[in-house]
């Protein structure tokens, strides 16, 4: 799978745009703030209806401007597909496959796959667990686009609950000692709701999570140069003491039924959901110890590039090979990273890279390079 051409309209600081691509690595040069980024991350909005760098539509359409639009063009078995999504902020996007209406811009996920690795993995490995969490999410989806509905429903019923706790705390609040809760009648409907959609999404997490052991520690072994042992178990510590790899779906959903009850007085004490999926964690793990607090720069760069590599290396394992984007990174490792890296990716069949110095670069990824500067995206070599 590649892209074979990137179209955008008043996306970023782009008024306009449109680049070609080929095969093989390309390399997009030039100084920070001119752009770059902006290019690869209409790419991976594509492939994801998300970001890597904002939690919402709005900096995305340039200033001024209403809309923006994106279209790419990709090719897969020597078939091409053209993909068109209209961004509207505080409305919902818009998109075209093939030149038809979809019936919801959700629909073009699984058109195009991409793996991207930037500067801000590095919170994968020392982030908030959202940061993990949304990592398994977002490569659960694109192995299994239907999961996107999954993670849909289960974040409209926690939001449904999260309301109707909310609303029996403010009533508490105002009721005082006099013990008025407010109305939790429907609560009990909503714990069925989150413990069916949980343990679909949980389920599906371990099954991947399981398929990612073996390639995040050869990844890492290969990037780090055989200098540890790098491990990822999935952590279901809301609702269950021991690690949950070894349970089914049934299984999951009763623990997750039981743990609801017994936290249900502190859940109407705090007005918030405090059992399911939403407060799971990946443990990363380098030897004995946990990567998060006891990993060096170095290690934790090489882990945050274990996890996009094993994911990339996952889904070309799985038949669709995907588009891998390397934004800014190169600047960010050691020479011996760098060139380790470079090995590794560069028989992909398509490796999108962005630096602000091209000698940053090694030059097993020779290939197309590309200046960007003053709105300009142009074809150099």
């Amino acid at each position: 799978m590649i892209v074979r051409r990137l179209e955008l309209v008043d996306f970023r600081s782009y008024p306009q745009a449109e680049v070609e691509f080929e095969a093989g690595p390309s390399v997009l040069v030039g100084p920070n703030g001119h752009g770059k980024t902006n290019v690869v991350e209409a790419i991976g909005y594509v492939a994801t209806l998300g970001s890597h760098r904002v939690a919402t539509d709005q900096p995305l359409v340039r200033f001024g401007a209403e809309r923006a639009i994106i279209r790419c063009a990709i090719v897969h078995d020597e078939r091409e597909l053209l993909v068109e999504l209209e961004i509207v902020p505080g409305k919902a996007n818009r998109a075209r496959i093939g030149r038809a209406p979809a019936a919801k811009a959700r629909d073009v996920i699984g058109a195009l796959r991409m793996v991207l690795f930037a500067p801000e993995d590095l919170a994968l490995v020392r982030g908030d667990p959202a940061e993990r969490r949304r990592y398994v999410d977002d490569l659960l989806v694109q192995r299994q686009p239907r999961y996107a509905g999954v993670r849909a429903d289960y974040e409209r019923v926690l939001k449904q609950r999260n309301a109707l706790l909310r609303t029996a705390y403010l009533a508490r609040k105002v009721g005082g000692s006099g013990g008025r809760t407010g109305d939790l009648s429907t609560l009990d409907v909503w714990d069925v709701h989150l413990a069916q959609h949980g343990a679909d999404l949980i389920a599906a997490r371990l099954d991947l999570c399981a398929a990612l052991g073996t390639h995040v520690a050869k990844a890492y072994d290969a990037v780090s140069a055989g200098r540890g042992e790098a491990r990822v178990t999935y952590e279901g510590k809301s609702w269950l003491e021991a690690s949950p790899r070894d349970l089914d779906r049934s299984a999951i959903e009763g623990h997750l039924l039981t743990a609801l009850g017994a936290a249900r007085s502190s859940e109407v004490e705090r007005g918030v959901t405090l059992v399911g999926p939403h407060r799971d964690d990946l443990t990363l793990t380098l030897g004995e110890l946990p990567a998060r607090g006891y990993a060096s720069h170095g290690e934790s760069w090489s882990f945050a590039l274990a996890l996009r590599l094993a994911a990339f290396e996952l889904l070309r394992g799985e038949g669709i090979e995907p588009v891998l984007v390397l934004d800014d990174v190169f600047a960010e490792l050691d020479v011996g990273r760098r060139q380790r890296l470079a090995e590794m990716v560069s028989p992909a069949s398509q490796v999108l890279v962005t630096c602000a110095v091209e000698q940053d670069v090694p030059s097993s990824l020779a290939g197309i390079r590309y200046a960007v500067g003053d709105g300009l995206v142009t074809r150099v070599s």
